[in-house]
């Protein structure tokens, strides 16, 4: 059975970048049944905050996302401890002590000699006596010795590949204040729970081969790797630095419906074309890694806008019900309402905006050219209720009372009435209108909206 996790670091929230390694994950496991564990990254006690873990997982439920259980690293040091342990016994493990700096000015040497920056071992030199003078200066860190072989495996995206562990400097895996980092922390989680499969991004490769080479000294197989290529800006450019602007939560507030996000990540970087799931169980019948292409991925955040319109259009009435309670729209007329009005929604919070103008009456949108005739037009409208062939009635009413025709007689009266220039059917929208605005001013721009 597939077993597959999601192991974010809770210092921010969740952003598009590690939103589409978690749907990754949970669309491999739910397309095999499998299982799907959130594995909260929480060792760095400092970084990591509860805001961001209840962040995380709000998210994730908000998107549909749901897992099988919840693991913590905080609650598991003693495991990453006896796994050092281990590596430490078999001379794998060793203890240095250069700061920051010294490591910064042997790099900045070795590139002007045109060798590669490479961690020179530097520390297995010192003696005993001179490991207890730094150790009574600093506290040392604990680094992990490659082989130095290489490590082949078959990603589940990238094909064949082929790591040289000899052009690597050794990593750390423990820091001076005793904290196991996550390359260690990740090897110990996957085998200890079973992964059986691991997707993430591509900037992770090198890191995977130093975790394949650690699963061997501990004695266990590596589960399989699959490597997703980079989101990028709509012009090539690093996303990174706009992922503040790219979080969950703001996009949530900017009213993007979860499954337009979901399918434009689950379909971004495949050879499929764009579909517009209709849930996640849709959308995993359509997930199939060998359909990805290995280039990095341009992510356009105005594609949302379209598809969360596209999204409301297809949306059935029972997954709107609530809302339209909360916005108090009768339920006699709820129903109506939403399939006249869903194919003209930008997002969600319209359906409120076309309720006040349905309810209260439109501020009227009337040029001066057209003030006189909508003044005429309205003297021959009837008050509500309206039925569906109201508007016809109506408009060939004013059609042979002014002799106005086509677009001069149509737009005119929709702008009027609704003080919009663009919406539903109005045969349709009449039966809807509670309250018609009798008074006109000449109002050329745009309608109000509050």
């Amino acid at each position: 059975m597939i077993k597959t996790r999601f192991a974010p670091s809770p210092t921010g929230h969740l952003h598009v970048g590690n939103l589409r390694t978690a749907l990754f994950n949970f669309l491999l496991a739910l397309k095999s049944q499998g299982t799907f564990i959130l594995r909260l990254d929480d060792t760095d006690t400092e970084r990591s905050k509860q805001e961001f873990i209840d962040s995380i997982q709000f998210d994730l439920e908000w998107l549909g996302i749901h897992w099988t259980r919840v693991e913590r690293q905080s609650k598991r040091l003693e495991l990453y401890r006896e796994a050092a342990e281990k590596l430490r016994q078999k001379g794998q493990l060793y203890e240095c002590f250069e700061t920051q700096s010294e490591l910064a000015l042997r790099r900045k040497t070795l590139l002007n000699m045109g060798k590669p920056p490479i961690y020179d071992r530097g520390a297995l030199a010192l003696t005993e006596d001179e490991r207890e003078k730094r150790r009574s200066q600093t506290p040392g860190y604990w680094r992990y010795m490659l082989n130095g072989q290489r490590i082949n495996w078959v990603d589940g995206i990238q094909g064949a590949i082929s790591i040289d562990t000899s052009s690597l400097s050794d990593p750390v895996l423990i820091r001076a204040d005793g904290l196991c980092l996550y390359t260690l922390a990740s090897v110990v989680d996957d085998v200890e729970m079973g992964i059986t499969d691991v997707v993430r991004g591509a900037d992770h490769i090198t890191n995977t081969a130093v975790q394949i080479q650690l699963m061997s000294q501990l004695n266990h197989p590596h589960p399989r790797f699959v490597h997703h290529s980079l989101l990028t800006g709509p012009r090539g450019e690093p996303l990174a630095k706009r992922l503040g602007a790219l979080s969950i939560r703001d996009l949530r507030e900017q009213g993007i419906e979860p499954m337009a996000l979901l399918s434009l990540l689950t379909f971004s970087g495949s050879r499929q074309d764009l579909k517009m799931g209709s849930n996640l169980e849709d959308l995993a019948s359509y997930f199939d890694l060998p359909n990805f292409s290995t280039a990095p991925v341009k992510f356009n955040e105005s594609d949302l806008n379209d598809l969360t319109s596209q999204c409301l259009a297809q949306m059935p009435f029972s997954a709107i019900k609530d809302l339209l309670e909360e916005y108090k729209i009768p339920a006699h007329l709820a129903q109506n309402f939403w399939h006249t009005l869903r194919a003209n929604l930008n997002q969600r919070k319209d359906l409120h905006d076309w309720w006040k103008i349905l309810r209260d009456g439109a501020v009227p949108l009337v040029s001066k050219d057209d003030l006189d005739f909508v003044r005429q037009a309205f003297s021959l409208l009837k008050s509500p209720p309206y039925d569906q062939e109201t508007w016809s009635q109506w408009t060939k009413l004013v059609s042979h009372a002014t002799s106005r025709k086509g677009k001069g007689l149509y737009m005119p009266l929709r702008k009027a009435l609704t003080g919009r220039a663009q919406g539903p059917e109005m045969n349709n929208l009449m039966p809807l209108i509670q309250k018609v605005t009798r008074e006109f001013e000449v109002s050329d721009g745009e309608p109000q909206k509050d």
